[in-house]
């Protein structure tokens, strides 16, 4: 006949224990989940708000202008945020078509993203350590209005959020106006108006091709490059742009 024996109290005690700690757990990890689903809820539905506002409200101020700000005042500088807003219809299409020609010659037909120019970016970069860029304006958009300055996967994968909604729903009209208005031209500067004010003394609506050029030529580093003093290299980049211009076809926003 088999006898069977009884737990002891403290084996008793030790299996209430992990029972205890199992429960503390599930309920931890529960909890971690909801926060986490809570936080991706919010994400999603805030970037939808705020991107569907901007297709209607013009963005008072962004992320890089406020940085700008504080390190202009770090140096001993004034604050400055020399921006003034222009419709598209005020902005000629010299500037249209020379950013286009600089930054973005798909933008009329991307969803986007150009793949061909990220594919060339890639691979020239990983020859070389000077970085270049393949992002198109509808990107540079997104990680303008929305996102901080800096490089890093997370913050692409933020960028390329933005540009899938700002593509399905803004106009490439509402694009380049908002890219022409918000962009970065020089140190305080942001916008085509105010880069047409402080380099050629004149109005968005009256730069020339040649001006248009010199002003897209330093999309890239405006901190550094000068729109009326500009470089060798810069003269360069300045012909190929107004090359680009002459080649590019009707720009039907």
């Amino acid at each position: 006949m088999k006898t069977t024996r009884s737990k002891s109290p403290a084996s008793n005690n030790r299996s209430a224990a992990g029972k205890k700690k199992g429960i503390f757990r599930n309920g931890w990890l529960k909890l971690v989940l909801r926060i986490v689903k809570l936080v991706f809820i919010v994400f999603v539905l805030g970037s939808l708000f705020f991107v569907i506002l901007y297709r209607f409200v013009n963005p008072p101020v962004t992320w890089l202008m406020i940085q700008r700000g504080f390190e202009r005042k770090a140096d001993g500088k004034d604050w400055k945020i020399d921006k003034q807003w222009k419709d598209f219809d005020d902005i000629s299409l010299s500037m249209k078509r020379a950013a286009v020609a600089a930054e973005d010659q798909t933008f009329l037909e991307n969803h986007g993203f150009d793949f061909n120019a990220i594919e060339k970016a890639y691979e020239k970069n990983s020859k070389s350590k000077k970085l270049i860029g393949g992002s198109t304006i509808t990107q540079q958009t997104a990680k303008n209005v929305f996102l901080w300055p800096g490089r890093s996967i997370i913050r692409k994968g933020f960028e390329a959020w933005f540009t899938v909604l700002m593509d399905i729903f803004w106009s490439k009209k509402r694009i380049m106006e908002v890219y022409l208005n918000e962009i970065e031209m020089g140190d305080g500067i942001y916008g085509v108006e105010a880069a047409a004010q402080a380099y050629f003394h004149k109005p968005a609506s009256q730069l020339t091709n040649r001006e248009a050029a010199a002003i897209a030529v330093i999309f890239p580093n405006p901190l550094k490059w000068s729109a009326t003093n500009p470089s060798d290299y810069l003269r360069h980049r300045q012909y190929l742009i107004m090359k680009n211009m002459r080649r590019l076809g009707p720009l039907e926003f």
